[in-house]
């Protein structure tokens, strides 16, 4: 994380301390560096005009999903950044933080008529279906509508990612997609539908991955059906490769992204020169936490440190319901103390308030730390924020973003009567 670093002794998001944001915004509060953001989405956008043929041969939509503050959506959109959506509220986020919805793919397996409905009035690129009964569902809202509805089939290529299970989404016994036996027939059913039009094939295997060699392997499935498919007079205009390049959160090696992206083209490229005759097809991506992930951090304070005969537990005012993805995936994130100290460390168990033993938020750490001061949890940006939740009636945290030595608060903090405000007491 290039962009978190150690300045005279104080942990700093670009150019402000962490301790100076605490100070001003209080605990926990979520930090995002501006410039950590823009290089995450330019690694894509670079290797994309180095390996893409021509301009508009490939389009990055960042997958909001992943984090959806809307200073973070507008940074990204100010880029050139598409979107990957899977509800209509984030739709409407996209949209209110000035992104393009013509640039807007819409996933997800559960798609109701009414976010149909919302994302064919704004026009958006395409339209990634799971199942046939979803087909008959957008071609009757579409010809209510009077419009025809742009439609990939996302298609589940039976590959193992070789990432946690619960992230892992393109298996045979995964919700998602179209199996790959059926994708030519799920097809023909999708182009004798009079309100869709076939216009892509989206693929997406799963998240945190370290090693491109299942995104390739799945590449060369969907390369097959889109020749298939050519064949049986359904053309496609664009690939979808999905999303779920991993991050460093302890001692992990992701694979770089143009590393990634040159392999992708050159296999891309080989297959239009030779099968695919040169036809134009392009190339669609749905990057999301290794853009936001390493971009951001959890600031909390130690309320209280609890020594004990075989655990000791440091007591900070985050919790699961700030940063689930520990007590939900047994996650790991890196843990800085804001201010170093040259005191004897000892090992802690950081947990939160809430009432649960699976409160937790990282496990045997060695710190240095007092009551009161503060620790920074790392690689939270991605399916931090998004994934927060009200458990115990707390509010969820305030989030600020740093660009060099200025700071923006981009979403205030939540306070009790925020939360209740939409309850009613019986008459």
């Amino acid at each position: 994380m290039p962009h978190f670093s150690y300045r005279d002794g104080e942990f700093c998001a670009e150019a402000v301390s962490l301790k100076t944001i605490a100070q001003r915004f209080g605990t926990p509060t979520y930090v995002y560096s501006k410039a950590a953001l823009i290089d995450n989405f330019s690694a894509y956008a670079q290797a994309c005009r180095q390996h893409a043929r021509g301009a508009d041969a490939a389009l990055v939509c960042y997958s909001v999903k992943s984090n959806s503050n809307l200073a973070v959506l507008s940074l990204l959109a100010s880029q050139g950044s598409g979107f990957d959506i899977v509800s209509g509220g984030e739709l409407l986020r996209v949209i209110a933080a000035g992104g393009d919805p013509r640039k807007v793919i819409f996933s997800g397996v559960g798609k109701s008529r009414e976010e149909m409905r919302l994302a064919l009035e704004h026009d958006i690129l395409c339209f990634n279906v799971e199942s046939i009964p979803e087909l008959h569902r957008l071609n009757e809202v579409a010809a209510g509508v009077g419009k025809k509805a742009p439609v990939s089939l996302r298609v589940n290529p039976n590959v193992d990612a070789k990432t946690h299970p619960y992230i892992s989404t393109g298996l045979k016994e995964n919700k998602f997609g179209v199996a790959y036996e059926d994708t030519l027939s799920t097809y023909q059913v999708a182009a004798s539908l009079e309100n869709l039009h076939v216009v892509g094939i989206d693929c997406h295997i799963g998240s945190q991955l370290l090693d491109d060699a299942p995104l390739l392997e799945a590449l060369d499935k969907v390369i097959e059906l889109v020749d298939q498919l050519e064949a049986l007079g359904i053309p496609l205009h664009h690939l979808d490769i999905g999303g779920g390049l991993g991050i460093t959160y302890d001692e992990e090696q992701p694979v770089a992204v143009g590393d990634y992206l040159g392999r992708l083209f050159a296999r891309i490229n080989a297959w239009r020169d030779g099968k695919h005759q040169g036809k134009p097809i392009k190339v669609l991506f749905e990057p999301g936490r290794s853009i936001v992930g390493n971009a951001g951090v959890l600031v909390t304070e130690v309320q209280y440190l609890k020594h004990g005969a075989s655990k000791n537990f440091a007591i900070v005012d985050a919790a699961m319901n700030d940063l689930m993805r520990p007590a939900m995936y047994e996650a790991w994130h890196g843990v800085k103390q804001v201010t170093q100290r040259a005191e004897e460390a000892r090992i802690y168990d950081v947990v939160g308030p809430v009432c649960e033993s699976g409160d937790w938020l990282a496990r045997s750490r060695s710190l240095a730390i007092e009551s009161g001061d503060l620790l920074a949890i790392m690689s939270a940006g991605a399916y931090g924020m998004t994934m927060a939740s009200n458990y115990n009636t707390r509010g969820r945290a305030a989030e600020v973003m740093v660009d060099g030595d200025q700071l923006h608060l981009v979403r205030k903090r939540e306070n009790p009567a925020d939360l209740f405000a939409l309850e009613s007491l019986l008459p």
